[in-house]
């Protein structure tokens, strides 16, 4: 069953040598040796992926206020997936709900509608704990959508104090930025058959934490929509956790969600798993007990 499978050894084992590469500066100094910050930030997406755990997300798309992050910690998710591409979410509505839900212990993960530095800066200023971006077909556009992600020297993101991840205090600029360079996840989604031909030069990208497949939109470019089952979506599947394997990145699955399915792609090594969303679960939740109920004799 698919809960058997999140206990199961998986056949995918997370970097441990290869953290090193993920880990390297622009400068090509291992950060991994550097002194480790005072300053420790949880990120619990980032934790179960390094215990070699299925790290598991839930869509925020309709939700607006902020107790939906300790809500969907109580459900037992790990992180939000806050959408800023797909829907009416704002800025203000992301920061709000994103410190509530660092509170509550579950990641703030934020997909951005572009590649403006703007749109991941302000939403890491503002709580977030990772960025997604969608759309990646190049290393070129993942390095530099890095840059904007990480301070100094894994980076060249702008600097501002009270920052809320730390609760807003005033600690030394070294350790904070370090801890938030260690603690955020820099996610970069695949969607285009373009993407996945270049998967191994996006994989080595220093600084990419996660390459997200996104199912629907990838079929859509290979002219099979809505075809996840797809034998064509399998060996983009096989290429994209062959990379993350070779190099020390996490591969993670959208747009995805019947549960057979989900536990075959989950068995090949997908990790970083988008679980579904607020709308589409709360509607079938709906539509089920509006047929249990309409369906009940009341004669």
């Amino acid at each position: 069953t698919l809960m058997r499978s999140f206990f199961l050894q998986p056949d995918f084992n997370p970097p441990t040598l290869t953290r090193t590469q993920r880990n390297l500066t622009a400068d090509g100094i291992d950060s991994t040796k550097r002194e480790k910050p005072m300053i420790q930030i949880r990120n619990a997406a980032r934790e179960r992926l390094e215990a070699g755990e299925l790290s598991l997300g839930i869509g925020v798309r309709q939700a607006r206020s902020v107790d939906v992050g300790r809500i969907m910690k109580t459900c037992g998710y790990d992180w939000l997936f806050i959408d800023m591409e797909h829907g009416s979410m704002s800025v203000d509505d992301t920061v709000q709900i994103s410190i509530a839900a660092s509170d509550a212990g579950i990641a703030p993960i934020v997909r951005v509608p572009g590649f403006q530095h703007f749109h991941a800066t302000r939403v890491l200023d503002g709580g977030a704990l990772g960025v997604v971006f969608p759309h990646v077909d190049t290393a070129e556009t993942a390095s530099e959508l890095v840059s904007f992600c990480r301070y100094p020297p894994d980076g060249h993101r702008s600097v501002v104090g009270a920052l809320p991840q730390i609760d807003f205090r005033a600690l030394p600029l070294s350790d904070v930025t370090q801890a938030i360079n260690d603690a955020i996840l820099v996610v970069v989604m695949l969607e285009s058959p373009e993407a996945i031909d270049r998967v191994e030069e996006i994989a080595a990208v220093r600084g990419v934490d996660v390459l997200l497949v996104g199912t629907g939109d990838l079929c859509m470019e290979m002219g099979i929509p809505g075809q996840v089952d797809s034998r064509k979506v399998v060996r983009a599947y096989e290429k994209v956790i062959a990379a993350c394997h070779t190099h020390g990145k996490y591969p993670g699955l959208g747009g995805v969600y019947k549960p057979e399915l989900m536990e075959r792609y989950i068995g090949m090594g997908m990790r970083f798993i988008l679980s579904s969303n607020d709308l589409a679960m709360m509607m079938e939740a709906s539509m089920n007990r509006a047929s249990f109920l309409r369906n009940l004799n009341v004669d």
